[in-house]
């Protein structure tokens, strides 16, 4: 679809995507800033856990910590502008803002993706080749994994930010969303709207890709822990791959259910709590899953915020 005889160059987007909310902003503000001020905190908790713990110092905690880092900024690309729109009357952003928005929330967005493949494989080489891991993993590796998801989850976005901030933005200007995101802010631009499904399909390949690698690591991780002749056994080679499923499936379930559904229109009120649900949920919760699932990480965030209780406990 081609917009023509627009003249008006558009300097800035309103977002509408809280219709609903005009007469209560203040009810929905103070819960999501609750939520913000927990993700922080508790994914500071844990990063710091891990690192001030030396027990903690392997791959597996390593990769749980820089995960936990990106949530913070992941989620404060956006969680701020959100809490803004609701106590202000002019629920804008300019189309520089909004274009910085997208290109930092969906790095780390895709920084995190990566990482979670990565925490897979990690899993699979300790769990289904034991033997061959430290040789494998080394902290050598583990630091150029890290380092390698955060930087090429930030240098893939590169092309597709500069293409859009090229686009003629001159007709409407609302985006139909409680952030700046490609598929709202494309309809908007004053040309060919066409590459949008070009866009859907690149990211359902890179999505549908990330999957399988983490399902297929996943299932062959529980067949040879189904083989494991001791319960106790098992149990404890569950446990530790409990925490990374669990984080895996709210990650990847809300964003399939963003992404994943090309032509696909969802009411309002749907969309909404779908975006909540990936940007605003699924970094609640993880820092929970990690701390309640694994014996080790609840004694390293006991020691880091009651350090006197714990070092008095194991005096005695």
């Amino acid at each position: 679809m081609v917009r023509r005889n627009q003249t008006t160059t558009v300097i800035e987007f309103l977002f509408s995507g809280f219709p609903q909310f005009e007469d209560g902003s203040l009810f929905f503000f103070i819960p999501l800033f609750v939520i913000y001020i927990f993700i922080v905190i508790g994914n500071l908790i844990v990063f710091f856990a891990v690192r001030m713990d030396n027990r903690l110092h392997n791959p597996m905690y390593n990769f749980i910590s820089i995960f936990s880092f990106l949530e913070i900024w992941y989620t404060t690309a956006t969680i701020p502008k959100m809490l803004s729109n609701l106590i202000s009357e002019q629920r804008t952003i300019s189309v520089i803002g909004c274009l910085l928005q997208m290109y930092f929330f969906h790095s780390l967005g895709n920084s995190e993706g990566i990482l979670l493949t990565t925490m897979a494989l990690d899993r699979y080489i300790a769990i289904c080749k034991p033997l061959h891991y430290p040789t494998i993993m080394t902290p050598r590796l583990c630091a150029q994994l890290s380092a390698g998801s955060c930087i090429f989850g930030f240098i893939v976005l590169l092309p597709e930010i500069v293409w859009i901030s090229t686009l003629p933005f001159c007709g409407p200007n609302q985006i139909h969303q409680i952030f700046c995101d490609f598929e709202p802010v494309l309809r908007l631009a004053c040309t060919d709207t066409s590459m949008i499904l070009v866009e859907d399909v690149i990211h359902a390949i890179a999505i549908i890709f990330s999957v399988l690698i983490i399902a297929l690591s996943y299932i062959r991780i529980i067949t040879v822990i189904l083989r494991i002749p001791s319960i106790e056994g098992r149990q404890k080679a569950f446990s530790t791959c409990a925490a990374h499923l669990g984080v895996f499936l709210m990650f990847y379930g809300s964003v399939s259910l963003m992404y994943l559904r090309f032509s696909a229109s969802f009411p309002p009120i749907l969309d909404t709590a779908i975006a909540l649900m990936f940007a605003v949920l699924a970094p609640f919760f993880n820092p929970i899953i990690y701390s309640l699932r694994n014996k080790d990480m609840k004694i390293a965030i006991r020691k880091l915020l009651w350090p006197q209780k714990v070092f008095g406990a194991s005096a005695s």
